[in-house]
């Protein structure tokens, strides 16, 4: 029986699923809109992606992928704590990347 109810601990619900959707589509809205309207600056536009971002990568892999912290399931809080190292990684080297190159290639 004890494999039956990790079967169902390891699948979400409709609900949780549903609500996933809802906060996937809003953190996609939210930075679309924030560009489109052009009545930001650049620096606050970059930060809106980059947390918005962030919290999409955080809702899907709570809501779709189901981790969570539980100390039974420590390769789930493993692969999170990769995940997040990766994420700052990757968006701190890309933004450092982009703003020498925009620096070392100011002419004048």
């Amino acid at each position: 029986m004890s494999g039956h109810s990790h079967a169902e601990n390891s699948h979400g619900s409709v609900k949780s699923y549903v609500v996933g959707l809802i906060l996937s589509i809003v953190l996609t809205i939210i930075p679309f809109g924030v560009v489109m309207s052009g009545g930001f600056g650049a620096t606050a536009m970059v930060l809106t992606i980059v947390i918005t971002a962030v919290a999409q990568v955080l809702v899907q892999l709570v809501m779709f992928m189901h981790m969570n912290t539980k100390a039974d399931e420590g390769w789930n809080f493993m692969s999170f704590v990769f995940t997040v190292t990766i994420l700052v990684l990757v968006i701190g080297g890309s933004l450092w990347i982009m703003y020498h190159l925009h620096h070392n290639m100011m002419i004048g």
